[in-house]
């Protein structure tokens, strides 16, 4: 039985539901914690421009969702304006007024790893606004030895104890809160690629461009972290969440309904020092529900139907699970390693973010200053990702997912390299040249190899 929210904004329920607990608990707390924040407002601006193209490569065929073959040029444009201000004693409230514009290449399908960390399936000609986060954190100390907390897009300056347990509820990006990495995590200034930015296998809960309502809490010590939150779905297959009926421009989006329709994760984190140089292991586990449709239940319908056919009839609501590994390591001063790693269990079509089912990647970091530049960086990492039986035999028969979709399949993994140098123009402006090679493209033989050569610009204050 369906179960529908009599309120048209479920996550505004939920946060004002949330906020007199959360008050309590921050004024019980008054003597116990700690946590300051000395900051008691702060704005920044952050843009950023993308442009990709390629020269076309072989293919033996092409499909609905296949990229372009010919070759291409896209561009995108991001514009953040972000405000935080305090609020009572460690607590502060957030909101992210995003603006974005253009188009990933082929209208970001064709390739799983994909090129462009700001590219989603919401490309337009035309900008559209949002306020894409829009959050209060409240940060409970324990005594003992604290932390400088620098001033940020998301953050008071101010000084929080080490030991301490912060509870997030709002609208904001799960990726906010798991899955970070020093040398491979905002496509902004460091890597562009998707599974470069995060685990690829994560099938993560938020709208089309990563944002929803939810809650999270962690728990820091000295040296490990325990993180959990818990997110809504959107209605439908990578789309708008309710409250982008308000806080989007075009409005538009819907839940799915609120006790069927959910995304949860939960990760533990190890930090820790060889020889003072750093280092960090984080083990993540998630676990969705959502209307989706199994590759098994669809595959009589394209068998029946051809390439191509509407699987809806094969959708119901299910639960998707996976894990994921991502670890970091500084050798020597400026110069960091790191890997992620990730599995998901294969059967259900992707709901918001790659068609990977397991993957790895590995790559490295180097901070400018040998060369005395050291506002600079250079990067090279490597990715692997492949897909599950039942995932093949869908693209076989001609299914089409999230990113995918040739009309045929001749399966391999899908192998990326990408390398990129960041370099500082002046104060806060940086630009970047990219490249990167894809061997596979979306899981096909039967494409590619191609080669993706990408700019950016990115200014920040």
């Amino acid at each position: 039985m369906k179960i529908e929210s009599p309120f048209p904004w479920p996550g505004v329920v939920v946060l004002v539901s949330c906020l007199p607990a959360v008050q309590s608990l921050a004024v019980e707390s008054l003597e116990s914690t700690n946590a300051s924040v000395a900051q008691s407002l702060n704005w920044h601006v952050q843009n950023t421009d993308i442009i990709q193209g390629d020269p076309g490569f072989a293919a033996k065929y092409s499909g609905p969702q296949s990229l372009n073959s010919k070759g291409e040029v896209q561009e995108t444009v991001t514009l953040d304006v972000f405000a935080g201000v305090g609020l009572w004693r460690g607590a502060e409230a957030h909101v992210d007024g995003l603006m974005a514009q253009g188009f990933g290449l082929s209208h970001t399908l064709g390739v799983e790893a994909f090129p462009n960390g700001d590219a989603n399936k919401a490309g337009n000609k035309v900008p559209y606004g949002m306020f894409a986060q829009l959050f209060i954190r409240q940060t409970i100390g324990f005594g003992g030895e604290q932390e400088d907390v620098p001033d940020g897009p998301l953050t008071l300056a101010g000084r929080r104890d080490v030991s301490r347990l912060t509870f997030t509820v709002g609208r904001f990006s799960s990726l906010d809160i798991v899955d970070n990495n020093a040398y491979a995590n905002d496509p902004h200034r460091q890597f562009m690629n998707w599974a470069l930015m995060n685990n690829a296998t994560f099938d993560y809960p938020g709208d089309t461009t990563e944002y929803t309502t939810g809650f999270a809490a962690e728990l820091n010590q000295a040296n490990w972290a325990l993180r959990y939150g818990f997110f809504q779905m959107p209605r439908d297959k990578n789309g708008w969440t309710a409250e982008d009926r308000f806080l989007k421009w075009p409005p538009e989006g819907s839940d799915g309904p609120f006790l069927r329709s959910w995304g949860m994760v939960a990760e533990f984190e190890r930090r820790y020092s060889i020889h003072n140089h750093p280092g960090a292991i984080r083990f993540l586990a998630w676990l969705n529900e959502a209307h989706m449709a199994s590759y098994q239940a669809a595959l009589p319908i394209l068998l029946a139907n051809g390439p191509g056919a509407d699987i809806s009839a094969a959708r119901d609501y299910r639960y998707k699970f996976g894990f994921g590994l991502n670890w970091e390591q500084e050798l020597v001063h400026g110069v960091g390693v790191f890997g992620r790693w990730g599995w998901n269990d294969g059967q259900e079509e992707t709901w918001e973010f790659t068609d990977i089912n397991h993957y790895g990647s590995l790559g490295v970091s180097i901070n400018g200053q040998a060369w005395r530049r050291p506002e600079d960086t250079f990067g090279l990492a490597g990715i692997l990702g492949g897909a599950s039986r039942a995932n093949q035999k869908f693209l076989e028969a001609g299914g089409n997912d999230l990113l995918d979709g040739d009309g045929a399949l001749t399966y391999g993994l899908e192998k990326v390299l990408e390398t990129y140098y960041d370099f500082k123009i002046w104060k806060t402006i940086h630009t970047t040249v990219d490249y990167q090679f894809v061997i596979n493209p979306a899981f096909n033989r039967d494409r590619g190899p191609v080669s993706i050569f990408g700019a950016r610009v990115h200014w920040e204050f």
